[in-house]
This record gives structure tokens, C-alpha cells and sequence, in this order.
């Protein structure tokens, strides 16, 4: 395979600035693969990614990029939607195929000086619940305060999930409550409950994971989503638990940790406060009972299809196949994952071009499954063939020994 000078963010020269005004991917490199060199792109059924594409080209039609002037990806993936927006929205599988092979062109990516992307998953909590507190709900999930002041101002409704965010004391801007803060009472009284759950524990998954679902007494289904965070960093407690040798990194997973919470609640309560980010819900009642929660781009996810990428490097509605090896199958077993996505949410935990968050559905399965998935992958970022890759090139990293073919790595 022939490396294509693409990407390396941050070039100094002279020649570079003057050759190169745009890039594509900031801090990664492309190497050409074409379709039938991706393991599984023969027998990944295509027709459901087609229509999570579809979708995202409903949005990326009517709404302009997120910076100014439009990145090359989003100005060429326009006309690639208007074309799919012809084709009826549950095509066959053939005619799906067809189409992606007809109008992309797919490309190797990592990182500069990195042999292969990172994988993790996550999906959306299902929890009981009631709108009022009560003696066993007595765990308060929170509406966007009004007087969050967020650094990065909602874009089309949406707010970012980065940044600073402030809360006004006389004249000042002052940081907002972190979350011991906030357990401790700070929001508690001014009506901002938008439901109210058993466990706390539950309160903070439901945070990681940005949306849950509310059982009700009467078993209706309240569907929250994100709408804003405090601005405070995040703190992974898996790190934390690993770092005190409390569990074993090999044994690192959303249940591992939901064990050692239950088995130590006092030092699982301070353990989760170690965690100072905090995020607030809206009712999403725009959701229809089989649709994913709502991502980043305004639109429900689709489980296995639908993954979270780094915002400030690619574009929504962007294609991906992803090829690794898993632990999906039954008590954990390692499996095989080949299957093409569509980059429509984004978290800021996601940072690198070759680096995406899978979204695996709803529930306590999903849950675990998305849970134990912290493992190396190889990607594909599928181009539009408009797109030439070297006309938006800069100096290329150091000299990397060529890349293997596009095998899964092993965890």
C-alpha cells in the first residue's frame, strides 16, 4: 500500500503553509485499501448503516458545519447526501453495498505514529424511576440550571460537551458546582428535578453515558437526555480503582466497577465524587419507544451503527468500517466486529482521529457488553470520491515501517 501525505496537524514550514491552507485530519495519516481488502465488508449487512446515513444527511443538508469556512469532508459529503436522500430510506442490501462502493473511496487511518485506533462503547441506561421524590426514589437526576453559563454556546439547540462552564456571583463568573458540590445540596430546592431514581450509582452511569431511561410506577417510559454539563474535568474511576491496585486492569470493566461501589458504598460514594463532571437531562420526548438515545448531531442513535468520534476532527454523517476482535459474545467471549458506522455523537473523552465510542443500544446487556470495551481497532474512514486526499496535504511524520493489512488487533 502507498501511504497518502495527508494529515499531520501543526506544520511549520513556509512550503506547508503555502502548499496546504486546508487539511483534512489533523494528527493522523491515510493509506488507500480498497473495499474487498476489508475483512467482513462482504458479509456486514450494510442496508442499516445506509439508513443511519441517511439520516445524518438529512442533517448535514440543512445545517452548515460547525467552523468557518467548511472543512473539505463536509463541502464534499453534501452532494454524496443529496444523491442518497433520492434512494428509498430501507434500500436492499445489494443496492446499499452498491452505493457505498459507487460513491466512496475507503482509506487506512491512524494516528501519526500510532499503529492502530482505540475502541470503547457505551449505550443508554434503563432505570426505575418517578417524577416525584419518594422514600425509595430519592436520587434526583437535574434539568439544565438556568444559571449554567456555558463557554461553548449550544449550536442548533445542541450543547457541547467541552469547555468551561460558569455560574455568576455579583459581577464575577465563577466555576460551576463540581459534583460533590451539587450531591451536597447546591441545586437542591429550585425545582430542576427532572426525575428521581433508587441509586446513585445508577445517577453516575447515567451521567457517563449522557441519556438513561426512567421506568415509571405506572411503567411508562421517561426518556432523558444530555443538555449540558458543569465544566468540570472528567475523572475516569476505572483509572483510579486500577492506580490503588483495587482491581486488576485485566479485570477493568463498567461491572467491575459497579461491583466495588456496591461492596464499599461509603468508599464507592467518595470514589465516584473523585469524578467532578456532572451533566444535566432534558426530556426527549421527541423519541419514538424504538429509537437510540439522541447523540450529538440531533438525531437517535442506532446500535452497532452509530458511534461517537472527535468533533473538533471529523464531520458527522462521516462513514467508518471498523474492524476488531471484541469481548461481545456470551460471559465475555472475544468475537469478531467488522462492521461499517456513521460517526453521529461525539464525547470528550473521544479525542484522536482513529478513536470512536460504539454505541451498543439500551439496557443492562448493552450495558455490559459496552462495558468491557476498551481494546485497540483498525479503521477505515470511507472518502468521497470527489475528495482527493493529496490536494489537502502537509508534510508527512517521520517514516513508518508500512502498514500490515487490515487485520483486527487482539485485545
Amino acid at each position: 500500500m502507498i501511504a497518502v501525505p495527508a494529515v499531520v496537524a501543526g506544520a511549520s514550514t513556509a512550503a506547508a503553509r503555502t502548499d496546504a491552507p486546508l487539511f483534512l485530519f489533523p494528527q493522523a495519516t491515510l493509506e488507500p485499501i480498497a473495499f474487498d481488502a476489508l475483512p467482513g465488508w462482504e458479509t456486514d449487512p450494510i442496508a442499516p448503516a445506509f439508513t443511519a446515513f441517511r439520516r445524518s444527511c438529512a442533517r448535514l443538508r440543512s445545517r452548515g458545519d460547525s467552523v468557518e469556512p467548511p472543512r473539505p469532508m463536509f463541502s464534499a459529503l453534501r452532494p454524496v447526501c443529496r444523491r442518497a436522500l433520492r434512494l428509498a430510506s430501507h434500500p436492499s442490501e445489494h443496492a446499499a453495498r452498491a452505493f457505498f462502493q459507487r460513491e466512496f473511496t475507503p482509506f487506512l487511518m491512524t494516528g501519526v505514529d500510532q499503529p492502530q485506533g482505540f475502541l470503547t462503547g457505551y449505550y443508554e441506561p434503563e432505570v426505575e424511576g418517578s417524577r416525584t421524590r419518594t422514600d425509595i426514589y430519592a436520587t434526583p437526576l437535574y434539568r439544565r440550571p438556568p444559571d449554567l453559563v456555558l463557554e461553548a454556546p449550544p449550536k442548533d439547540g445542541a450543547p457541547a460537551n467541552k469547555g468551561k462552564a460558569f455560574r455568576r456571583e455579583g459581577d464575577a463568573l465563577v466555576p460551576y458546582h463540581d459534583r460533590a458540590a451539587i450531591e451536597d445540596g447546591a441545586l437542591a430546592g429550585k425545582g430542576l428535578e427532572v426525575a428521581w431514581i433508587k441509586d446513585p450509582a445508577d445517577a453516575f452511569f447515567a451521567h457517563i453515558q449522557g441519556s438513561v431511561r426512567v421506568r415509571l410506577p405506572d411503567g411508562a417510559v421517561l426518556r432523558l437526555n444530555y443538555d449540558g454539563h458543569n465544566g468540570q474535568p472528567y475523572t475516569p474511576i476505572g483509572r483510579l480503582l486500577i492506580e490503588q491496585n483495587l482491581v486488576p486492569r485485566e479485570k477493568m470493566s463498567m461491572d467491575a466497577i459497579r461491583a466495588y461501589i456496591a461492596d464499599h458504598p461509603q468508599q464507592g460514594r467518595e470514589l465516584m465524587r473523585q469524578n467532578r463532571s456532572y451533566i444535566f437531562f432534558r426530556e426527549a420526548t421527541e423519541l419514538k419507544p424504538g429509537d437510540g438515545a439522541i447523540g450529538a448531531q440531533g438525531l437517535p442513535l442506532t446500535a452497532i451503527r452509530s458511534i461517537a468520534i472527535d468533533r473538533t476532527i471529523h464531520v458527522y454523517g462521516t462513514p467508518f468500517f471498523i474492524a476488531a476482535d471484541l469481548p461481545t459474545g456470551e460471559d465475555g467471549a472475544v468475537a469478531p466486529f467488522r462492521h461499517l458506522t456513521i460517526a453521529q455523537d461525539t464525547g470528550s473523552a473521544i479525542i484522536g482521529p482513529a478513536r470512536a465510542d460504539i454505541f451498543f443500544g439500551a439496557g443492562k446487556e448493552a450495558g455490559s457488553i459496552a462495558g468491557r470495551i476498551q481494546h485497540p481497532g483498525r479503521f477505515a474512514i470511507f472518502l468521497p470520491r470527489a475528495l482527493d486526499p493529496a490536494r489537502h496535504r502537509v508534510p508527512l511524520p517521520k517514516p513508518r515501517p508500512p502498514s500490515a493489512p487490515m487485520t483486527a488487533a487482539t485485545p
